[in-house]
């Protein structure tokens, strides 16, 4: 049943996609967020729909839309080298066959994010490509949200709808995600037009927001607490009233924490005890094994290098009660741990060169989003959507650099789609603004003398 009605589901949106090419960019958005082949049981896993609707969003781009005016950004250009450098090391990798895997799915994110700023030429493609994204996010935080009402959730527990821990069904990464689209719901409550911001649409923001809220209790992960309390401080440029949001912030976090389940408080409480959990003792070994790797290849050894690694770490761990607590330290040995981390991911995957290129892109949008939010600070009536929708992309995006301190999401596919609606926006807001300053010369009133 499940796969008919996945099927039925693609199907709609493909014979939609007939009447409106943008439709199959949407399709290929859905496809790459939820990944419905993870779970269906037959139809859809023998199926490349993925590559189908890739195929079909840029024959439709190349034939039916309105190229008029296409405008390529730097980050284009700068994903563009990143997509040929990662091809030559994976080329080179230190583990061919593991690099080949990863591969498959790296260049499609970024090649897609590459083409997706070129079919963004209108207002309306801008917004429905992000709530394409907040909703199918959304179908996997709600999922989540109501199994941790219902059971509290916990570390490496919670079921959401496949017990597969990739992609944004692994608990951090769905964290980290679930908090960093928040403005961006909070945007639609206010400014969207495919849905009129009205009280069921704010209603059902408002519930999405608090079932975000909720991801990172019922996964129990350390690096969702953290972005929450980064976007916290984030929103505080944008409220009016700072001392009254601090104060209701405040005061929802005291009410909060008596209904918090004992195994999220117990996984945050590891925060400032590092060394007494081997996750966080091992990442730090593992991050300390790759700069030493990388001073040795400045390259990096292609996707997966982390195969290699060979790492010792010292655990502390506090044993008995009250006077009796001592405090014992053993030395563990462990090898091929995964990096925990997407900066230390791409130095050693892709070296120097590789995470001066990543971090260009990431930052790159930072600051072009800070330039519209200045640029666009006192616009007219019909552009205050602007500044809310650069900031919410803004917070966001860094919400996910800060997640990716300790989680290795450097080619997470949303992302470089949030990169990608920057970049559209920009270029959005670029072809209006020459628009509006270009001015067709006038006839002369009869009778002028030209000077």
């Amino acid at each position: 049943m499940r796969d008919l009605v996945f099927v039925a589901f693609l199907c709609a949106l493909f014979a939609a996609g007939l009447r409106r090419p943008f439709v199959f960019v949407l399709t290929y958005v859905y496809i790459d967020i939820v990944s419905p082949q993870r779970l269906t049981y037959i139809l859809l896993n023998s199926v490349p729909i993925s590559l189908i609707a890739a195929g079909l969003s840029v024959a439709a781009w190349m034939v039916v839309d309105d190229k008029r005016d296409t405008r390529i950004a730097p980050r284009q250009l700068l994903m563009l080298a990143l997509l040929f450098y990662c091809l030559w090391t994976t080329k080179t990798a230190d583990f061919p066959v593991d690099a080949q895997y990863k591969w498959e799915w790296v260049w499609k994110a970024l090649a897609f994010a590459i083409f997706l700023p070129l079919t963004l030429r209108t207002r309306l493609r801008i917004e429905s490509l992000l709530l394409f994204m907040v909703l199918s996010a959304a179908s996997i935080i709600i999922v989540g949200g109501i199994k941790t009402l219902g059971s509290g959730g916990g570390y490496g527990e919670l079921n959401l709808m496949v017990s597969n821990n990739a992609g944004l069904y692994e608990g951090s990464t769905i964290s980290t995600v679930a908090i960093a689209i928040i403005p961006l719901i909070l945007w639609f409550s206010r400014f969207g037009t495919v849905f009129a911001p009205d009280w069921r649409v704010r209603t059902f923001c408002f519930a999405l927001v608090f079932s975000c809220l909720l991801i990172p209790v019922g996964t129990s992960t350390r690096t969702g607490l953290l972005c929450i309390g980064l976007l916290g401080l984030l929103m505080l440029r944008d409220v009016k009233r700072r001392l009254t949001y601090l104060a209701l912030a405040g005061a929802a976090g005291m009410l909060a924490l008596p209904f918090l389940p004992s195994a999220f408080t117990q996984r945050m409480e590891t925060i400032g005890t590092y060394q007494a959990d081997a996750s966080a003792s091992t990442r730090l070994a593992v991050w300390a094994w790759t700069l030493d790797y990388v001073q040795q290849n400045p390259f990096g050894g292609g996707f997966n290098a982390f195969l290699q690694n060979r790492i010792r770490y010292e655990k502390v761990a506090v044993v008995g009660e009250g006077g009796n607590r001592t405090v014992e330290r053993s030395l563990e040995v462990d090898k091929a741990r995964a990096y925990h981390s997407a900066y230390f991911e791409m130095l050693g995957e892709q070296g120097w060169p590789g995470l001066f290129l990543w971090l260009a892109i990431n930052l790159g949008g930072l600051f072009r989003m800070e330039v519209l939010r200045r640029r666009y600070a006192k616009a007219d009536a019909g552009e205050t959507w602007v500044v809310p929708l650069a900031a919410a992309l803004q917070n966001g995006h860094i919400v996910y650099l800060f997640g990716a301190n300790f989680i290795a999401i450097a080619f997470q596919p949303f992302v470089f789609m949030l990169i990608g609606a920057q970049i559209g926006l920009d270029t959005y807001l670029a072809r209006k603004r020459a628009e509006a300053a270009w001015r067709p010369l006038q006839r002369r009133k009869a009778g002028t003398i030209a000077a």
